[in-house]
């Protein structure tokens, strides 16, 4: 396999420094992309990364994560408006460990030629002093070559302005990759192409203090189809995390990309042959209405993030929320795979003792759960056929609902219309 030529018709790879190319088609070789510890997940904006090392690796070559224990405690300025905020040692460490568990779903880590490796550059800043730092590393880029980089540039320019700190950085992470090339003999770093200017800071410090050669290559950013930014819906970032964001929201993401979007996507966020994404794309093209891409990228992707389960629970809530699923899956799922199925759907806690006694169907829908206005708003859509109480249609104002009627001796499930669920909790 030919790692760029892979990532080139994959539509990923952005730059490549001369000689890379000869360089992992000739050599078996290390290379590391750098993952920011800021916070205890890694989202959907770093996949892009992590899917060039499961590339890189399958490719023969040794793949090294490396989570900046140190650089974290600054922040990367580039291409970024502010300054961020520093984090303490101890939630670093924290974040730090959940970056290495979820990198080792993508990754095979071990002690092998091809196994790949994670690493902390605070290992080897924690006892390097600052005076030793501006008389060892400082001397070796000028600042006139710090300042020509245009993340420094775009920073300047802008009304926050940049802080020594943040200035420092590209020196950080330039003598990250020194460090690396010289104990761990990684000749190659990679990253997405906002970082092409720090990469290659690591190699011209590598050429001055060794008059070594080092290679760089960069991975295109992702946008979607309209221009927004990839990764963010309406309630935030999309995280590998499944506290963070459930497995059924994480499904439900890359099922719903736009046929644009999806197509390139399939491309880059699965493993999947040219010749496999092709007759995907075919058989879509002749029935768009099927989603047929949208729908292999969403199980690839989210089967290798999660697990084969997470995705079939997904496939089944989304077959309950907005298809013909029955009420039979829900049943068969604990309280808290229920609430995770019914996250942000509007929910109720009424009396189970009164619900054992028997609540007229309008009284608990507008009073004891106020998933209407008023009963004169519960009648009204009640008798039009559009309320349903667990899948089922009611139509009769004078129906007595009790315990008999709950999901799990727990729950109802009511629906206002089609696609306006209510989940109502007897305790």
């Amino acid at each position: 396999m030919n790692f760029v030529e892979e990532l080139r018709w994959r539509g990923m790879l952005q730059d490549i420094m001369p000689g890379t190319e000869d360089l992992l088609n000739n050599e078996k070789v290390s290379g590391y992309i750098g993952f920011d510890p800021t916070g205890d997940s890694l989202h959907v904006g770093h996949l892009t990364q992590i899917m060039t090392l499961i590339h890189f690796q399958n490719a023969g070559h040794k793949p090294v994560a490396l989570v900046g224990g140190a650089t974290g405690m600054i922040g990367d300025p580039s291409f970024k408006s502010a300054e961020r905020n520093l984090l303490d040692e101890s939630t670093l460490n924290h974040n730090l460990e959940c970056l290495k568990n979820q990198l080792s779903k993508f990754l095979n880590f071990g002690d092998g030629e091809n196994d790949a490796k994670m690493v902390n550059n605070y290992d080897w800043f924690k006892d390097f002093s600052f005076l030793d730092f501006i008389r060892d590393v400082g001397k070796l880029i000028t600042v006139n070559y710090m300042m020509s980089k245009d993340s420094v540039k775009k920073r300047l320019e802008g009304d926050n302005g940049l802080s020594f700190t943040e200035f420092t950085y590209q020196l950080i992470q330039g003598y990250d990759f020194y460090y690396l090339w010289k104990h761990h003999n990684c000749k190659i770093q990679m990253g997405g192409s906002d970082q092409w200017g720090n990469i290659v800071t690591g190699s011209e410090m590598i050429r001055r203090q060794d008059q070594g050669t080092a290679y760089a290559l960069t991975t295109q950013l992702i946008k979607k189809s309209d221009g927004q930014k990839f990764g963010k819906t309406e309630s935030g970032a999309v995280w590998l995390d499944p506290k963070k964001t459930s497995p059924f929201k994480y499904y439900q993401f890359w099922l719903n990309a736009t046929d644009d979007d999806a197509k390139n996507w399939i491309y880059i966020f699965t493993l999947r042959t040219k010749e496999e994404i092709e007759a995907i794309i075919a058989e879509h093209d002749a029935a768009p209405h099927l989603r047929i891409v949208q729908r292999a990228l969403a199980e690839d992707i989210t089967i290798r993030t999660h697990s084969k389960e997470a995705y079939e629970t997904a496939v089944k809530t989304s077959e309950f929320l907005f298809g013909n699923g029955s009420l039979e899956f829900l049943a068969s799922l604990d309280h808290e795979a229920v609430l995770e199925v019914f996250d942000g759907v509007p929910q109720f806690t009424i009396s189970k003792a009164e619900l054992a006694e028997g609540l007229n169907i309008l009284d608990l829908l507008a009073v004891k759960a106020q998933v209407f206005g008023s009963k004169g708003e519960a009648k009204k859509m009640l008798t039009g056929g559009g309320v349903s109480l667990n899948k089922e249609k009611l139509t009769d104002i004078e129906l007595v609902v009790n315990t008999s009627n709950l999901i799990n001796d727990k729950y109802l499930v009511t629906q206002k219309g089609k696609k306006n669920y209510f989940l109502i909790i007897a305790e």
